[in-house]
């Protein structure tokens, strides 16, 4: 089924205003949708297209590239008999799927971009990794966007849902609770989306025929992908990556979830597992939230890189990888959550999708922690913290049943007026209470 996504819109502003003058690059995991959307909107918005997939790529399209790439009259010409596409000037558009896979390819955007006869789309992942990058030069004629998986707005446009986040939109504006009845039903899709994910394989078959067995059998094949990504892609330190990989559903299950090296190897350094994490970032597999020492200053700027907390790029992902040994039927998460029954494991998957939505809304993810052994009052943690406007609000994360907000009380205190509005996301309705905001957790996409 073709699926909705916003990154439409974003290929069709591009074609709009850049007319010609720059290629768009679209950075992604594998299996998050670039070659099919960059397809459908290849076949919907030009005359004719070519699609040059470099993961599969003939001898006789490299020979191509090779020979007559000097000679764009006959490169032209010979792409268009090879893939038997007649092409028309300023209405065709020519793909370049996982570029990274020839590098060679993506140093000719500066040339293709100059000659102004064609449109020029890119797509990958992996891209400022070292040997995917070697001996070119990277186009500056290059319009660099990520994409993600599907945000929970366009889960419920799968699902034939495109009246709710509009109305939820009003309510959080107006910091007005929907009511039990409308929060409920809200509540319900979302935990779909939080077991189900958003990469669009599972959340297709899940719409087509409602079978969670085979939704977390596809997932499990996309995490099997991703691990023959690992050995063919990071050779060298591949037992890292998979030791991070591996270790990313225990880490998140503790109280504090930041990564602990000594857990995959007690004399573990963190410069000997740098290229694992960089690995996994770029892939798009994980998203890293670091550790910042000044929470009201410029947070980049103040991030610790060898304290870092490893979320899954995909929660649905994450569900499937967290009992990866054992079947679909003896994975409690999916029953726990569906029936609104989260302990404390179960919690980390509600800040995994924080993390995921906060990321695709565009935020960098950070968060805040002191350990204070002379002084428990100065100990404290918040969950994330975003930049709203000039200032940083912070962000934790509840179960519906929380009592207290203890490290967010201390936090306020000590950093007072210099910070921005506080939120408490949690599996309840909104409300307004001692100058914190509480948001049910699908209204992170509204941060």
């Amino acid at each position: 089924m073709d699926l909705k996504r916003k990154m439409y819109d974003t290929l069709l502003e591009w074609k709009s205003k850049d007319k010609g003058t720059s290629a768009i690059f679209i950075d992604g995991a594998r299996r998050v949708g670039k070659s099919h959307l960059c397809e459908a909107f290849a076949k919907k918005e030009y005359r004719s297209y070519i699609l040059i997939d470099f993961a599969h790529i003939s001898k006789q399209v490299l020979t191509i590239f090779e020979e007559d790439s000097a000679d764009l009259d006959s490169f032209f010409l010979k792409l268009s008999a090879y893939y038997r596409v007649m092409l028309h000037e300023r209405n065709s558009v020519i793909v370049f799927d996982e570029v990274q896979q020839y590098p060679p390819a993506r140093q000719l955007i500066k040339y293709l971009v100059a000659d102004r006869r064609y449109d020029y789309i890119e797509t990958g992942s992996l891209i400022t990794l070292s040997q995917n990058n070697k001996d070119i030069v990277i186009p500056s004629e290059e319009e660099h966007v990520e994409m993600f998986p599907l945000d929970f707005e366009e889960f419920l446009w799968a699902m034939g849902d495109e009246t709710t986040v509009p109305t939820l939109k009003t309510f959080f504006e107006k910091r007005s609770p929907l009511g039990q009845a409308l929060h409920r039903r809200v509540m319900n899709d979302f935990r779909k989306y939080m077991l189900i994910g958003g990469m669009p394989q599972p959340v297709a078959e899940f719409v087509e025929t409602g079978d969670m067995e085979q939704v977390d059998r596809i997932k499990r094949r996309i995490l099997t992908l991703y691990r023959e990504d690992v050995v063919k892609f990071a050779k060298g330190y591949e037992s890292r990556v998979f030791a991070v990989f591996d270790q990313i559903p225990s880490q998140l299950m503790k109280q504090r979830k930041r990564f602990v090296l000594s857990s995959i190897d007690k004399n573990a350094r963190s410069r000997t597992y740098e290229s694992a994490f960089v690995w996994l970032d770029e892939a798009m597999v994980i998203n890293p939230c670091f550790k910042v020492e000044d929470p009201v200053g410029a947070l980049d700027m103040s991030s610790d890189h060898n304290t870092l907390k490893c979320y899954m790029g995909d929660t649905g992902l994450l569900v499937s990888l967290a009992f990866w040994g054992r079947k679909y039927k003896d994975n409690d998460l999916y029953r726990a959550i569906l029936l609104d029954k989260m302990n404390v494991n179960e919690g980390m998957l509600a800040e995994n999708v924080v993390a995921q939505m906060l990321r695709s809304s565009g935020h960098r993810l950070f968060f805040y922690s002191r350990v204070d052994a002379y002084n428990r009052a100065n100990t404290m943690e918040i969950d994330f913290l975003i930049t709203n406007g000039k200032k940083i609000s912070p962000v934790e994360v509840k179960s519906g049943r929380y009592q207290r907000h203890t490290s967010l009380d201390k936090f306020r205190k000590k950093f007072g007026k210099t910070i921005g509005e506080s939120y408490i996301l949690y599996t309840k309705d909104v409300m307004e209470k001692d100058g914190i905001v509480h948001l049910p957790l699908y209204m992170t996409m509204f941060l």
